[in-house]
């Protein structure tokens, strides 16, 4: 072993392993025999491909052909961009915003929505009347916030109108979800200024022969201090009567219950202090599925980690899988089978499939695999969970990563320089899936710490609450803190620690910076400087975001200017970086670039590099290795001054 300082060793793990053999995993389905996932691939410029793996097969199929990018923008962040049906595939398109259906490869997708101001998500496929039902963003009137419904779309021909509307009226709509007898029809639904995780409402409107509602929607659950997540109908084998599934956090727990439509009455599956729900930033999420003999295959974490049970539904008996996963999402199951993404420390992000009759599993496609290389492997540090005080008396947490490289010592005496890794949302938490990218640093001798700022989630409504009113404080206080408690500890470098983060992680990245005077420099990816302009200048879906995280805008514009780092660049005397695509609709360049001439007018150390043809968050293999070396190298020469360790 050589004998080297910490933030100077040689890794392996470089930037172009990271991008070359990635993709990212994020949906996956069931449809018939057939499994079905997303993948997005960096080296196809971010483009996301629809996958069909059959049994007794070795590999997935793709069915998306080039140049068909499977991505809706509605909400800005999308999810829920396909479903399958019967083996046909119904996806949104990224470059026109329109619907396809793909019956054949050989002949191709068919649209079968206009060509217009329409986006569409959240689809599922009502067989009894051939069409899709799903969530429509209408940006056809300029000038105006764009309208969202639940809408029908007639399959055997292109509507010109763009569906017909099934529930209008709310801010926001999602989770339509389909009786199997098609008699009824869920969904949910909330207004400004809440955001899905504070308060939403759960309906459930009866549908007559034509698909068209009945009457009037029950109201099931929900309000605005109660938040609902991913509605299910009992599947067939379910007693007679309509049930209605559907997660809550009404005891200050996302759980799981159930609601008899006939008495309206509702019961707790299986109450317990964890999280079986998760923030809905995105569409198409699940965390639990009906399987076979009457039980639900679920997922749920408990103080960040994750675990995946199955639940007797006729007892409420949980039994939890002996799994070497931390983290689930996706979940699906039918029969005895069940299908999700899982990951872990040691093991990146997979789509695994369960037999949930003999234990057994298989793993159909890992994020990468680099982790099967025991030669790469052996470079990988192991991930702590960590609790450590902050203010008022109380507990935040986080995942610390070692720095560890095997064919390197550090002198003694030595300390590691810290990356301290805040997560975006902020409404979000920190995932303890293999990532290459933490990989990346500690591979080279700088320990890194994924904070669960207050405000995150995994850790029941009171933990998330904690950021109301307080974004700009209490996360930036956690993130000092949990440096703080790493250097005391001794397994830090205080004097050579920085901060980094995307998007609202951004801000807080900015915040700290300006406002506390610990770490002494740090990265801003696509983050926040100027909370009024943010508030003036975003989507529709977080356009009032800030009146919980700060306050009522313009009202409180005193405080959003207090909050604000660009309004405080006097006060930063340490070198920054930023990263921004020319394309972001959520924070828009001008975001960073004020700052970025700010800085630059006090002489201040800044980078800043703006990528064409990218929106919030990078997808093209390029940029993803740009930002990277980029940021290692701005460290190296202003902050870590240990010489390059690339």
């Amino acid at each position: 072993m050589k004998t080297a300082p910490y933030g100077s060793w040689k890794s392996p793990i470089t930037s172009d392993l990271i991008v070359g053999q990635s993709v990212g995993l994020s949906e996956i389905r069931l449809d018939g025999h057939d499994v079905y996932w997303l993948e997005s691939r960096p080296e196809e410029a971010g483009r996301n491909v629809v996958v069909r793996h059959a049994p007794g097969t070795a590999k997935g199929e793709d069915i998306l052909p080039r140049p068909f990018n499977a991505r809706t923008r509605v909400h800005e962040y999308g999810g829920g961009s396909w479903t399958v049906a019967n083996g046909i595939l119904y996806f949104s398109n990224f470059a026109d915003q329109r619907m396809y259906r793909l019956d054949d490869a050989a002949a191709g997708p068919v649209p079968i929505a206009p060509k217009d101001a329409f986006r569409y998500a959240d689809g599922v496929v009502d067989s009894n009347r051939p069409s899709w039902i799903g969530v429509r963003e209408d940006h056809t009137i300029s000038g105006r916030e764009p309208a969202n419904a639940i809408v029908r779309v007639d399959l055997s021909a292109p509507q010109p109108d763009g569906g017909t509307v099934l529930a209008s009226g709310h801010d926001f709509y999602s989770s339509p979800r389909l009786s199997h007898d098609g008699r009824w029809l869920a969904y949910l639904a909330w207004d400004h200024p809440l955001m899905p995780w504070v308060g939403t409402t759960l309906f459930a409107v009866q549908l007559d022969a034509n698909g068209m509602p009945a009457g009037n929607p029950l109201k099931i659950a929900g309000g605005q201090k109660e938040s609902i997540f991913q509605p299910e109908w009992q599947p067939e084998w379910a007693p007679d009567g309509a049930t209605l599934f559907f997660i809550s956090d009404r005891t200050g727990w996302w759980n799981l219950y159930r609601c008899d439509l006939g008495t309206l009455g509702i019961d707790a599956v299986a109450p317990m202090e964890a999280e079986f729900g998760r923030p809905q930033w995105v569409f198409g999420m699940s965390t639990y599925a009906f399987a076979a003999a009457g039980r639900v295959v679920c997922s749920y974490s408990s103080k960040g980690l994750g675990r995946l049970a199955s639940i007797e539904l006729s007892s409420g008996r949980m039994t939890t899988f002996d799994l070497p996963y931390t983290d689930f999402q996706s979940v699906r199951a039918e029969e005895d089978r069940a299908v999700f993404r899982a990951g872990s420390a040691s093991i990146p992000a997979s789509f695994v499939l369960l037999d949930l009759a003999t234990g057994k599993t298989e793993v159909l496609k890992k994020s990468n695999a680099v982790a099967d290389d025991p030669g790469m492997a052996r470079y990988f540090t192991k991930v702590e969970s960590v609790e450590f005080p902050t203010e008022g008396n109380k507990t935040a947490y986080g995942l610390y990563y070692p720095a560890f490289n095997p064919d390197y010592n550090a002198p003694d005496g030595d300390k590691p320089p810290l990356l301290v890794k805040c997560h975006g949302g902020p409404t979000s938490a920190a995932s303890s899936t293999l990532d290459l990218l933490i990989q990346y640093w500690t591979s080279r001798g700088i320990a890194v710490l994924d904070v669960n700022y207050g405000g995150s989630t995994g850790f029941g409504r009171e933990y998330r609450e904690r950021l109301d009113g307080n974004w700009g404080i209490v996360d930036v206080d956690d993130s000092v803190n949990g440096a703080r408690f790493l250097a005391k500890a001794g397994l830090a470098d205080g004097a050579r620690s920085v901060i980094t983060g995307g998007s609202a992680g951004g801000y807080t990245t900015l915040a700290t910076l300006t406002f506390r005077d610990y770490f002494r420099g740090g990265g801003s990816h696509y983050g926040v400087s100027d909370l009024a302009m943010l508030a003036g200048d975003t989507h529709k879906f977080e356009s009032r975001y800030l009146e919980s995280l700060i306050g009522p805008y313009p009202q409180r514009a005193e405080l959003y200017r207090e909050r604000s780092p660009v309004a405080h660049a006097d006060r930063l005397f340490v070198p920054v970086i930023f990263f921004q695509g020319d394309e972001d609709m959520v924070v828009p360049p001008n975001q960073a670039e004020i700052m970025v001439e700010a800085l630059r007018r006090k002489g201040t150390p800044v980078g800043y590099l703006l990528f064409s043809g990218e929106q919030h968050g990078f997808r093209k293999a390029e940029n993803i290795k740009r930002c990277l070396d980029a940021e290692l190298y701005f460290y190296a020469v202003n902050v870590f001054r240990t010489g390059l360790a690339f």
